[in-house]
């Protein structure tokens, strides 16, 4: 398969070429993040033919997620499967000459250094402002640039973030307070959206990747498809910013999360204090007083209405059915003993 012909309808466009496409095969690329905007941007960039990309995602594949996440179909859903492998499994198909790294992971505090460690560009696919402030921080501390991106009902916001323009914290001022912002659980979430922010996402990368976007190109792009409302707004950095003009890395430097609520999902998912090799064979069954369990190599599942556990092998875990911390945690205890 010849790689020109592969790549001819890209090539021609002149603002890329064949320099262009040059760099997207030297580029090593992160994505935060495999749901309905990391499943867009990690097909577009592969498809592109970028070199290496590397994904990062704690969660599995459902049923509600083949509405919008496009890499993943009923097979996924009755494997179970965690979302970064089954992404992994389908981009190798769609590009075998393009090297994919993934991890089923949780992106904090903790790790977000060593996960960023030699990456050209991180593009953003979360489901929540701290893990951003945290990638924030990371991005800017390393110098490498980042694109957010979010998108609830039909409603979305990219900005792309260089090491010599403003960061997310000068566009957001400081963390939302939890139940400030609307979630893809009490709004909704349209496809079209995901697919737009997602694909907005993926131009502004290859702009960073060919060396064509500069400071005035960071602009804050805001847009509605059901009203077909556009907005776009020039972010400058912030004298105050923290990060920008002090270096201070408070987010980075925070106790990694012990509990997230996790978008559209009435779940939580929490984090051990350190990382575990838990023997999911035998945890199954232990869990099976609770009612029957599915398992694989990667996680577990076990119902306890009006509640269901999802255990991963290194000892995170999702209790869905609750968005309260508290009783998330109360039920891991029983079903867990933590």
């Amino acid at each position: 398969m010849s790689e020109a012909d592969r790549y001819s309808r890209q090539i021609r466009f002149p603002p890329i070429g064949e320099a262009g496409q040059r760099k997207f095969s030297a580029s090593q690329v992160g994505i935060a993040g495999m749901g309905a905007l990391g499943t867009v941007v990690a097909d577009q960039l592969v498809r592109a033919g970028v070199g290496r990309v590397r994904i990062i995602d704690r969660d599995h594949v459902e049923l509600s997620n083949l509405q919008r996440q496009t890499l993943f179909d009923e097979d996924d859903v009755r494997g179970n499967l965690p979302k970064a492998v089954a992404a992994e499994r389908k981009l190798l198909r769609i590009n075998s000459g393009v090297r994919i790294e993934s991890s089923v992971d949780d992106l904090n505090s903790g790790n977000v250094e060593e996960w960023i460690d030699g990456l050209d560009l991180v593009l953003d696919g979360l489901d929540n402002f701290e893990t951003r402030f945290v990638l924030n921080d990371a991005c800017r501390k390393a110098g490498v640039p980042w694109i957010y991106g979010a998108a609830v009902g039909s409603y979305g916001l990219v900005l792309p973030i260089i090491p010599e323009g403003p960061c997310l914290r000068c566009a957001l001022a400081s963390l939302p307070p939890p139940g400030s912002s609307p979630t893809c659980d009490t709004q909704g979430v349209v496809a079209p959206v995901t697919a737009i922010v997602g694909s907005l996402e993926v131009s502004r990368a290859m702009r960073i990747l060919t060396g064509t976007l500069g400071v005035l190109d960071t602009r804050l792009t805001a847009f509605d498809v059901w009203t077909l409302r556009l907005q776009s707004v020039r972010i400058t950095v912030d004298p105050a910013c923290p990060l920008c003009v002090r270096g201070e890395t408070e987010y980075l430097s925070s106790v990694p999360l012990r509990s997230v609520t996790l978008c559209g999902r009435n779940a939580v998912q929490l984090i051990p204090r350190s990382r575990h090799d838990l023997d999911l064979v035998a945890m199954g069954r232990s869990l099976e007083v609770f009612g029957p369990v599915q398992s694989n190599e990667f996680l577990l599942r076990c119902p306890n209405p009006p509640y269901e556990l999802t255990l991963f092998r290194d000892g995170r875990a999702i209790v869905s059915g609750t968005e309260e911390a508290s009783v998330a945690r109360s039920v891991y205890s029983r079903m867990v003993g933590a």
